[in-house]
């Protein structure tokens, strides 16, 4: 009892460590606007320079599996948490496209690095209890994401400074990341263990569930970075009113996750991401003819509903699609998380080439893929009722 007693501390634990770190996010979101104009970029030049967030994730990712080797999953964690949180502050101080790019990199890597640890984490609290509790882990990290967009929403409508409010936020986030990490478990490899390698390629079981996943993650990252800017360029809103547009998506994300686990149980992941992926439709499509920002602001919260549970169970079909269950989960957060990461420069490119409505109707088409391509992720559904089920009900404890 007393092991299980610290498996289900260790869930909350890193369930704390999933909100900072969507807080982080949220807080940058709220706040692209402020660093575009204080860095005199355009759409293009902003997209470019946010490409840089995926390029150092992309580099740094690998690095997490041998951080957490070296110095055991709790260690790594906290130093991880910390460089992802102290690296907020660093886009509101590039006054120009050069350092911009540079404060992005850095800003990608400490975000990939962070997020491959906490991943881990929460895949082997997961299996400690028996049950599904990634789909509420991602709506800790949504509820975090919400409470830094909230925040900056208040800091965009007052006209603060980013500087400060980044530095601010900062602050408190990297206390609070380090204290949750005194609780999350700690394991250590085997003396006679390998290091994991640098660098593995996904296997094919993963390819077609990892595309799921990037058409979700890419409407993810495109509404949370460019919805603001949206609202601000197409419909004229004010400052406020845009950055509240990123918070209302945030929302609905948050509240779909959090909720995910007893949808799934209910209808399937198959006829649950199906749903899903026509709800995100219909918000992309009420984002591309807004004509007020009501409208638009709707739209994205449609679209966050919609993809909200995608990620969590593309992780679950990707941990029975195969012999290989730990590459499979890799590989499908590879190809996930890197589609989040370079939708925000590739949003941009294309709106600098035509326009940001032509942008989302790029994201429209590619949340057409949810409904079209759920049944990939039937997998997931045949893993839960022969593994999860029979466990849970031998292991005593909270459902998630």
């Amino acid at each position: 009892m007393g092991d299980m007693s610290e498996v289900r501390r260790a869930r909350y634990a890193v369930a704390a460590v999933f909100a900072v770190h969507g807080a982080v996010t949220g807080s940058f979101a709220t706040r692209v606007p402020w660093v575009q104009d204080h860095a005199s970029l355009g759409a293009g030049r902003l997209g470019f320079a946010l490409a840089f967030t995926a390029f150092g994730a992309s580099c740094a990712m690998p690095l997490a599996g041998r951080i957490s080797h070296r110095f055991g999953s709790r260690n790594a964690l906290r130093g991880l948490i910390a460089l992802w949180t102290l690296s907020l502050v660093l886009p509101a101080l590039a006054p120009n496209l050069p350092a911009l790019c540079l404060a992005m990199f850095v800003y990608g890597a400490c975000a990939g690095m962070a997020d491959v640890a906490m991943n881990a984490l929460g895949v082997e609290v997961e299996r400690r209890l028996g049950r599904s509790v990634m789909s509420g882990l991602h709506g800790m990290w949504s509820a975090g994401a919400l409470t830094g967009s909230a925040a900056g929403t208040l800091a965009a409508h007052l006209g603060a400074d980013a500087r400060v409010h980044f530095l601010l936020a900062s602050a408190v986030l990297t206390v609070l990341g380090v204290l949750a990490c005194a609780w999350v478990l700690d394991i250590q490899p085997a003396e006679d263990e390998e290091p994991p390698p640098r660098f593995a390629l996904p296997p094919r079981s993963a390819l077609l569930i990892g595309m799921v996943g990037f058409c979700a993650v890419f409407a993810e990252g495109a509404s949370m970075d460019w919805s603001a800017v949206f609202l601000r360029d197409r419909l004229d809103s004010s400052a406020g009113l845009a950055a509240a547009s990123t918070t209302g998506f945030m929302l609905t994300m948050a509240v779909a996750r959090i909720a995910g686990d007893a949808l799934v149980n209910r209808f399937g992941a198959v006829r649950t991401v199906r749903a899903g992926g026509v709800l995100a439709v219909l918000g992309g499509l009420l984002v591309v003819l807004a004509g007020h920002p009501a409208v638009a602001m709707g739209g994205f919260a449609l679209m966050g509903l919609g993809i909200a549970i995608v990620v969590p169970l593309c992780f679950a079909a990707a941990g029975h699609a195969g012999p290989n269950p730990s590459q499979a989960i890799a590989g499908v957060a590879t190809i996930t998380y890197t589609s989040g990461l370079i939708a925000p420069s590739l949003i941009g490119g294309v709106a600098q080439a035509t326009s940001l409505v032509v942008s989302f109707g790029v994201v429209t088409a590619l949340a057409c893929g949810l409904a079209l391509c759920a049944g990939v992720l039937r997998s997931a559904e045949r893993g839960v009722a022969r593994e999860v089920s029979p466990r849970a009900a031998a292991v005593p404890g909270p459902r998630t």
